[in-house]
């Protein structure tokens, strides 16, 4: 038996997977993110802990005879946050996240203080990622930078609780602007651009690897592998986009996904290093040895239809999509145009003072006509992210469709006909990074890749629609012409 613990942006989630590849628990605890400035996206570690003490406890009241057998525990998890920890190792500030964009000075002098940033760590330099966060801080709260010790990924801060080692996997670290993609192994150079050195770093592992076990006074706690004795492995894991791809078998060239979260990603992984700042599209390490991984990152997917729905005072993003269900072509039509930057864009704009702008509204407009904008504005940012990926047309097959999102088939039969590749959905889908993370558990355990890292069943497919692209067509192409006209009335900075 396997535990995948996925530390997400809004929920953290434990699921239980059999070595039949059959997941039998699935528990969750809900998170919320403080925004005291603007531009700030922040959370302190403490809910983290906490909310993995309420999953636990859940697990434990239901299933604690398949928690007595888990071998190994797998992490994946937002990317890209900053735990700031002391000597002793407490938290020194509350930990910034991948949506935060107050270091956009940051990043322009850290482009301009480091040449070899975008050939060594495969990326723009953009508020998201972890080495501006710690730029900001060196310039802002200097005592707290000076009294940084050690920092981590918010998954890798929920490892050191676990097991009381401080280690990352090279696909979360590859997320921070200090790592060596190419090399898997930390930059000096990149990290000194920052006021930092390894001294500072976790240590790296893959993600199938060992990185810890779990803490004896845990395991007794919650009841974790008290059936056979032995300690509890517990893998590198990965970053949450990385975990996605191998729990649903993207583990080869061409393979890839779309995720409908929080935030909006569309991967391919590779078998070779491909960078391509210039199109603001990430390269990373995979969490598989060997392998490594294009991606295209919009900041709010899923999000933005929580936020409509809230703003309507609907119960259920399933309602709001069974009125969007309801329109018309001609209503669809002439439904206002939605940008969906509410917390600014990385794929292609790399402007985190991007933000989001309902155009042509009137009066005839009513709640499904606004949640179908933003469905569609999403989609539309999807397809821009698709297209700077660059990938040869027929060369990928299908992706998969994973994230919240995934529960909606008139989303992604539209993500479908935009891209013009097939999608298609998993049964538990949804589940994404903590199945991953029970499999990277397994194989931290011994399991052979091609045995655990399988392609789940398919539960839908959606075959691109030809007149539903030529519906869109005339809608993108007005969409397409508003960023570009409003973009320099956006904060600049």
């Amino acid at each position: 038996m396997f535990l995948g613990l996925d530390l997400g942006t809004s929920e953290l989630k434990a699921l239980l997977l059999d070595d039949q590849h059959r997941i039998v628990a699935t528990a969750g605890a809900p998170l919320t993110v403080q925004r005291p400035q603007p531009l700030w996206s922040e959370q302190d570690p403490a809910d983290w802990w906490a909310a993995c003490e309420a999953v636990m406890a859940e697990l434990g009241a239901r299933h604690a005879d398949a928690l007595a057998q888990v071998a190994g525990i797998g992490l994946s998890g937002q990317m890209h946050g900053a735990v700031l920890l002391d000597a002793a190792g407490h938290v020194l500030r509350p930990a910034i996240l991948w949506n935060d964009g107050r270091s956009g000075a940051e990043c322009a002098a850290l482009e301009a203080a480091c040449p070899a940033l975008h050939a060594t760590a495969g990326n723009l330099a953009m508020p998201g990622f972890t080495a501006p966060k710690l730029a900001w801080v060196r310039r802002h709260e200097p005592d707290c930078f000076a009294r940084t010790a050690q920092v981590l990924l918010p998954k890798d801060w929920l490892r050191l609780q676990l097991g009381g080692e401080a280690v990352s996997d090279m696909s979360d670290a590859a997320g921070t602007l200090w790592l060596d993609v190419a090399q898997r192994r930390w930059s000096p150079a990149l990290l000194a651009a920052t006021g930092l050195s390894e001294a500072h770093m976790p240590r790296l592992v893959e993600g199938s690897a060992v990185s810890a076990t779990l803490r004896p006074a845990l395991a007794s706690r919650w009841g974790v592998g008290t059936a056979h004795g032995a300690a509890v492995v517990i893998a590198g894991g990965g970053g949450d986009n990385a975990a996605s791809a191998v729990g649903i078998g993207a583990v080869r060239p061409h393979q890839g996904f779309v995720s409908l979260g929080t935030s909006g990603v569309i991967f391919l992984s590779s078998d070779r290093y491909r960078p391509n700042p210039a199109q603001a599209v990430h390269a990373f390490c995979h969490a598989v040895p060997g392998t490594w991984h294009q991606m295209s990152v919009m900041l709010s997917a899923a999000s933005a239809i929580r936020w409509v729905r809230e703003l309507m005072g609907l119960a259920s993003e399933a309602e709001l999509m069974d009125r969007i269900a309801t329109l018309s072509p001609a209503q669809r039509a002439q439904a206002p145009l939605f940008l969906p930057y509410l917390s600014g864009e990385r794929s292609p704009h790399n402007n985190p003072h991007a933000q989001g702008v309902l155009f042509g509204l009137t009066a005839a407009h009513d709640a499904a006509s606004v949640g179908y904008a933003v469905m569609e504005g999403v989609s539309f940012g999807l397809l821009d992210g698709w297209q700077s990926l660059g990938a040869e047309p027929g060369a990928v097959a299908q992706l998969s469709v994973v994230g919240g999102g995934a529960r909606s088939p008139l989303w992604c039969q539209q993500l479908a006909s935009l891209i013009g590749v097939p999608l298609v959905t998993h049964p538990g889908g949804e589940a994404g990074g903590a199945l991953v993370a029970a499999r990277l558990a397994w194989l931290a355990c011994g399991g052979p890749l091609d045995a655990v890292c399988l392609t789940p069943p398919v539960a839908r497919r959606f075959a691109p629609d030809a007149a539903q692209a030529a519906e869109l067509a005339p809608r993108r192409r007005r969409w397409q012409a508003l960023y570009p006209l409003l973009q320099p009335h956006f904060p600049q900075a």
